[in-house]
């Protein structure tokens, strides 16, 4: 059996902590390894434990979610961060995305969503409220200046056309279903492109796209 997720909880309000410590706690192959009520302790909490995943609350004192986040995943085999916010446009996560947070909940979710996020983010993907992904990224991605990221030209036209439709929200599945291949080759055009842009995950590969105009808010996939 494996070993389980080590999670740490970040959120100002100790209510929030207990509540989501009580969901986690009945997960068998989820362990809660510390909380921290701001940035600054989860930086702390995040050194002596070594977790896995943050949940990372976004507005807190002394150092918010965007800048923890930052600073959490800046070395490699670094823990992964979700984001759990109460707002569903809130500026705050867009720059926790550009700063390297693999995904983004609302604290209103439902526990087995919570549950199912901090898996698969575990396992290397990216999951998003689906209700506040498209909104978000196309309220705020005018703001980024515009240009070719480096390395855009070194992708292929299928490379290009994958990365467009990962911008779109598509699954591997649903991609590999439009361009009529297998998962598997989705899965490789995928880590190409991610290793060809130097990006981290699915997540910056959606922000980038947006960013240099690549995929533009209001296109449909």
């Amino acid at each position: 059996m494996s070993a389980p997720v080590r999670v740490l909880i970040v959120d100002d309000q100790a209510l929030v902590r207990a509540g989501l410590r009580m969901i986690l706690d009945v997960e068998p192959d989820l362990e809660v390894v510390g909380e921290a009520a701001d940035g600054d302790q989860a930086l702390e909490v995040a050194r002596d434990t070594q977790p896995d995943i943050v949940l990372m609350d976004v507005r807190m004192p002394r150092m918010n979610g965007l800048d923890a986040t930052r600073r959490i995943v800046v070395d490699e085999g670094s823990p992964r961060v979700l984001v759990l916010t109460t707002f569903d446009l809130d500026d705050y996560v867009y720059g926790a995305l550009q700063a390297g947070a693999s995904g983004f909940l609302l604290k209103d979710a439902p526990e087995d969503q919570l549950v199912a996020a901090i898996r698969v983010t575990s396992q290397g993907g990216s999951l998003f409220a689906p209700s506040v992904t498209r909104r978000l990224i196309e309220a705020f991605a005018h703001r980024a200046p515009p240009g070719p990221p480096p390395g855009l030209s070194d992708l292929t036209a299928r490379e290009l056309e994958v990365l467009r439709l990962v911008a779109r929200g598509l699954s591997n599945d649903e991609i590999a279903r439009s361009l009529f291949v297998t998962e598997h080759t989705v899965k490789t055009h995928v880590a190409r492109v991610l290793g060809k842009l130097d990006l981290r995950d699915r997540v910056q590969a959606v922000v980038l796209a947006y960013e240099s105009g690549i995929v533009r808010p209001g296109d449909a996939a």
